[in-house]
């Protein structure tokens, strides 16, 4: 790596900061200042200690830029200074929590008027937030004893940086004893009561919005540390305040005892939905508010917010029917005059609520005043707001699960002899004064007429499908099954019998689409190249399969789940250098083959088979010409210098030539076949460069007139497809009967006369047919005859003459 050889460069600063004048701009000018500070360079920090250094550094964040300065650079200053200082460098932590000066140097920000610059006051809550981390009893201190601290948060909650500085003091603070005394400090200071008094319609949407989040934290954080800290018997006193009667009395009186603000109406009931939150587990049906597969604690609702609740559930009921005015709203289906709204979402919502707390006079207030019908007359005429389906699916699966309360009288018996089941009044109010089933079953039909006529499917039919589920689950195996079965059996007839036919008929088919096994359908291809038919691919259909696959994904981890996940790191290393691996993992391969090899052996002969019939001829009954034989040399062969080799070697290369020619061209060679012959040893007679007379170029051609077929029975040459047979053999200049190396005399020939030329004889075998070729070396007439003939003709074929 470079570091080995010391290529990395040295930071510019060390040598700048050894100049006695170096200002602080020209250190934060550097591009590496950050990086030299958070690893703690100590020429470095102990500039930006400096006195004068600090105080121009909190200066940057809490004072407005010039405004003559250029806009690209105009915060940057501000921005290394919050980084400088923000970098968790314990030395500029100490200077700066430990300092009054620079402390209310800080705080003066808080002074100024609002709104404040978003930009600087996210820089100032970052530089206070990292002092309460770490200087927590110092600034705690510091805070407390600036009167107009709590007043000035308040003034500036519109500013969403404010807000988190806010609660940053509820969780930032480790010490138990000491996060107590800042609740009670905090709650002295009436900060709840003040953050009530921002959700008004006076106060603009950001003091709305920011309030409100910020009583939601307070609730959610306060409820959550009093689940991790179970020995502490102090209660926190902010949300003591908040659960109070009379602070829920106010804050609906900010919003329906003054003019409708939707902005403050949401912030309130967005508070309200917050301390509705029981963490309960969830109805069949219901959209749990906890993550799944996480334990939550169980909070019931404080008596004192229902009773602040129920005389203001008839405003929340009029606002259903009379929202806030809204323009109205061109959509790509058509026009919404009045659309569904934040305001009676939010209600819809905060109903569900408290539906979910199952309080008695709640619901006895809710079905006097209809509300559920205006809800159900909601959901079908906008058919396609999916929250406004999702909270009313959520709304009667509730209704049709949760057992009858304690304060409903038995109005339903079984038998004499058998104990009376309670009767739920929401549930008699849905299907009765509300007539879910009728309206189930005109809304379904009139979706499939609209269909038929080309009509699109209109955008609640999912979640009625589930509705209709919810009841036919809840009739047969529900809490309420024999009250629901009671009342369906009370229906009219015709909806009687409409609502058994549609069970079994169009809810069952709708079902059955719906429960498609995507895995397992085999009519359900890719859109991509490669289809895979899932049917064949393996996957279990058992069910216990698929529980097991779940229960390993759901499974916890472990601590050492890192350690074990994916490869070791010497998996991957050069085996140069990792020499000492253990071979762990080899017995743990478990692998089988097929010893069943027979079908492919057969495979591979037919494959060879078919490719060597090219180099054989059909129906031939020769020997096989893959066989290897012996090589055979005639003695003369043996015993001739390296320059006949030179010679017999050209003159198969130039044999090889003339083979690729038609055996059957015209023996008129022209001067491209001419072929030249290395005379080696023989020497030059006096008359070789004057052949020039005819007699001497008719010397100088040999002519093919015969030959003499070579017997099969002679040894071949090598065991290559070619075969070839040499052998030297010494002739008469005039070309007559040639000497055959043992001497033996043929024509007349008399053997003691000394031969005056050699011949070289090669044979070549190629299937059923053997060619031989003779080259013959004349040193008085200055000349090389080459003749072939083969077993299957007795007429020369080719017949060459080659200058010597």
């Amino acid at each position: 790596m470079f570091w080995k050889f010391d290529l990395h460069t040295t930071s510019h600063i060390d040598t700048l900061l050894e100049k006695d004048d170096v200002t602080l701009t020209e250190v934060m000018d550097e591009e590496d200042v950050l990086q030299e500070c958070k690893s703690q360079n100590h020429k470095l920090v102990d500039f930006l200690v400096r006195p004068q250094c600090m105080e121009d550094l909190v200066g940057y964040i809490t004072q407005e830029p010039n405004d003559d300065v250029e806009e690209k650079i105009k915060y940057k200053y501000p921005n290394i200074s919050c980084e400088l200082l923000t970098s968790d460098v314990s030395q500029i932590n100490d200077m700066l929590g430990e300092d009054e000066n620079l402390l209310m140097k800080l705080y003066s920000f808080l002074q100024n008027e609002p709104p404040l610059n978003p930009l600087l006051a996210s820089f100032f809550s970052k530089v206070l937030s990292i002092l309460i981390g770490r200087k927590p009893e110092q600034i705690v201190e510091f805070l407390r004893k600036r009167e107009d601290f709590v007043d000035l948060m308040i003034k500036h909650i519109g500013t969403s940086a404010i807000m988190d500085l806010l609660l940053r003091m509820l969780t930032c603070i480790e010490p138990q004893q000491l996060r107590q005394d800042v609740l009670n400090w905090l709650n002295e200071e009436k900060v709840i009561q003040r953050l009530v008094d921002m959700v008004q319609p006076s106060q603009d949407e950001d003091r709305h919005s920011n309030a409100s989040q910020s009583l939601c934290e307070i609730i959610r954080l306060s409820r959550d540390q009093m689940f991790q800290v179970q020995g502490c018997s102090d209660p926190d006193p902010l949300l003591a305040t908040l659960e109070k009667q009379e602070t829920v009395e106010q804050l609906l009186s900010n919003i329906f005892d003054k003019e409708k603000n939707e902005s403050a109406i949401v912030s309130v009931i967005q508070i309200l939905l917050t301390l509705f939150e029981t963490r309960r587990p969830a109805f069949e049906g219901h959209l749990d508010i906890c993550p799944p597969g996480m334990n939550h604690p169980s909070f019931s609702v404080n008596q004192s917010i229902l009773d602040a609740v129920r005389p203001r559930l008839k405003d929340f009921h009029q606002l259903l029917i009379e929202p806030p005015k809204k323009t109205v709203l061109n959509t790509t289906w058509g026009v919404l005059d009045p659309p569904v709204g934040n305001t009676r979402l939010n209600v819809v919502r905060l109903v569900t609520s408290l539906l979910q707390t199952n309080t008695h006079i709640i619901n006895q207030e809710l079905i006097a005043l209809n509300t559920l019908g205006v809800i159900l007359d909601m959901y079908f005429k906008y058919l396609w707001n999916n929250f406004l389906h999702t909270q009313v699916e959520i709304c009667t699966a509730m209704i049709l699960a949760m057992p009858s309360t304690q304060s409903e009288s038995p109005e339903i018996n079984r038998e004499n002899d058998q104990e009376p089941i309670r009767e739920n009044i929401l549930i008699k109010h849905l299907f009765q004064k509300c007539q879910l089933i009728q309206r189930i079953l005109d809304a379904w039909g009139s979706n499939e007429k609209e269909q038929t006529e080309g009509g699109r499917r209109r955008g609640y039919m999912g979640h009625l499908t589930r509705i209709a589920n919810s009841i036919v689950h809840n009739s047969d195996k529900g809490p309420n099954g024999t009250q629901i079965q009671q009342l369906i059996s009370e229906l009219p007839e015709e909806d009687r019998e409409r609502w058994e036919a549609f069970t079994s008929g169009q809810l069952a088919d709708t079902n059955k689409k719906n429960t498609v096994d995507l895995v397992n359908t085999h009519h359900i291809h890719s859109s991509s190249d490669d289809e895979v038919d899932f049917k064949d691919s393996g996957f279990h259909q058992d069910s216990s399969i698929q529980q097991a696959f779940s229960d390993y994904q759901m499974q916890q981890m472990t601590s050492n789940f890192i350690e074990q996940f994916g490869f070791n790191d010497e998996e991957f290393a050069d085996q140069d250098d990792v020499g000492d691996i253990p071979f762990d993992r080899i017995s743990d391969i478990n692998f089988s083959l097929n010893t069943n090899e027979s079908a492919n052996m057969a495979l591979f002969e037919a494959c060879c088979k078919e490719k060597i019939q090219q180099f054989e001829d059909a129906g031939s009954d020769e020997e096989d010409i893959w066989d290897e034989k012996d090589v055979t040399f005639a003695p003369e062969a043996q015993r001739r210098p390296s320059s006949g080799s030179t010679d017999s070697e050209e003159s198969t290369d130039s044999e090889e030539e003339d083979g690729k020619r038609d055996p059957f061209e015209s023996t008129n060679a022209t001067a491209d076949d001419r072929m030249e012959v290395d005379s080696g040893d023989v020497p030059e007679p006096s008359g070789w460069n004057s052949p020039n007379t005819a007699a001497d170029a008719e010397r100088s051609w040999a002519d093919f007139s015969s030959f003499t077929p070579v017997s099969p029975k002679d040894p071949l040459r090598s065991n290559s497809p070619v075969a070839m047979e040499t052998s030297i053999e010494t002739v008469d200049p005039l070309g007559t009967t040639p000497t055959s190396p043992r001497g033996k005399v043929e024509d007349g020939l008399d053997p003691e006369e000394e031969p005056v030329s050699d011949r070289i004889t090669e044979t070549v075998t190629n299937g059923s047919m053997k060619e031989t070729v003779s080259l013959t070396v004349d040193a008085k007439t200055e000349t090389a005859i080459f003749k072939s003939f083969t077993s299957l003709s007795s007429e020369a074929l080719t017949a060459h003459r080659v200058p010597f």
